[in-house]
């Protein structure tokens, strides 16, 4: 059989599953996106963009950052963002994912341990498969699991680091982790917390620093900040002990390899960080739209989150599929996820709540939700 007929017959066998994906254009009322507080249309982030191209900001770096590519805008970014959010240093990278490819494959050294909560991001999972250290799941937001499992790698002989990672806000059930006891964990065990806060980032914390803000700043934590959600851009900071990005600018392959990301986006973004201090209104609009969709949704079966996330979990791949194309075609632009994304048997429909949406239009997508759904 040939490469292309093995991979004709792949795809074959996901559309049987009705788990075949393919892209599709936005239409409709946002439900769908992370553009949690409305920032990534916004005028305000269309002028930095256009006062950073009247300076001469460039749109592309040209190359790596160790070489060519380091750019004034990028540094300054990275100073305003470390002020911001409370850490001694912070590095910017093209995305998330490959922010956390970097970090997970880098820091975690050989002999170490990584202790991951079984829902952590894909990208964390790549990440972890090219690093070194060891790596063991815990199970959702259950920290005496953790505990155990650092007991049982302790006592099997494991000497290394302990690494802690997880999400402060999880991007398909919109629960968050309990950090203050994940803290103390790490402060019992000597260990690292990694703290993805791509989805908290913008909407929770004082000036939206997210929820792990209370532990920026420790000598023991890393923290994630996504700029392509809340904050309206593209990229990702990393938030570290200084130590820790030396380390990344000199190992990480995902940072020394790669072209830099575009230094018009950093101008942009330290604009974005700006406007979380400058326009509180942003997040006072998101928490009563969230309390909205709460009311209106939860009696549809959505789980409501107190987060901008509203699961509406239905099981069946065909049905989820089958139920997001009905509300599609009513112009509400809702998404279904299916295994791998989510666990088997949990597909869903992921309702994201954003700025780009009104209360009406909660109401107007409960009352498609409600035909659909009988």
């Amino acid at each position: 059989m040939s490469l292309l007929s093995v991979h004709r017959a792949d795809l074959a066998a996901l559309a049987s599953a009705d788990r075949l994906r393919s892209l599709a254009a936005r239409t409709g009322v946002d439900f769908a996106s992370n553009d949690y507080i409305g920032l990534a249309g916004s005028e305000r982030l269309h002028a930095a963009a256009s006062d950073a191209l009247a300076r001469s900001v460039p749109i592309g770096s040209g190359g790596s950052r160790l070489l060519r590519g380091n750019h004034p805008e990028h540094e300054a970014l990275e100073a305003e963002a470390a002020a911001f959010f409370g850490a001694e240093a912070a590095l910017f990278l093209a995305n998330g994912f490959v922010a956390n490819m970097a970090l997970f494959a880098t820091l975690p050294q050989r002999g170490d341990l990584v202790v991951y909560d079984a829902l952590l991001h894909a990208s964390a999972h790549d990440g972890m498969r090219l690093g070194r250290a060891e790596r063991v799941a815990a199970a959702h937001n259950d920290v005496a699991a953790f505990e155990d499992a650092i007991a049982a790698w302790r006592t099997a002989g494991g000497s290394g680091r302990v690494w802690i990672a997880v999400e402060s806000l999880y991007s398909m059930d919109g629960d968050q982790a309990p950090l203050a006891e994940l803290a103390a964990l790490a402060e019992r065990h000597d260990a690292f917390l990694l703290i993805d806060e791509a989805h908290a980032t913008g909407v929770f914390g004082p000036d939206g620093r997210g929820l792990a803000e209370a532990f920026e700043g420790r000598p023991n934590v890393v923290t994630l900040h996504s700029c392509g959600k809340a904050l309206g851009a593209e990229g990702a900071l990393l938030c570290l002990p200084a130590v820790l990005r030396d380390m990344l600018v000199n190992r990480a392959r995902g940072f020394v390899f790669s072209t830099a990301p575009s230094p018009l986006i950093a101008a942009v973004v330290r604009d974005a960080l700006r406007a979380l201090a400058e326009e509180p209104w942003r997040r006072d609009d998101l928490r009563a739209l969230i309390a909205a969709g709460g009311a209106a949704l939860a009696p549809l079966g959505a789980i409501a989150t107190g987060s901008p996330i509203l699961p509406l979990i239905l099981g069946d791949d065909a049905r989820t599929m089958h139920i997001a194309r009905s509300v599609q075609a009513q112009g509400f632009d809702v998404r279904g996820i299916r295994p791998p994304t989510v666990p088997e048997g949990t597909a869903r429909l992921r309702i994201s709540l954003t700025l780009n949406a009104t209360p009406a239009d909660v109401e107007a997508l409960a009352a498609a939700l409600k035909e659909a759904l009988t």
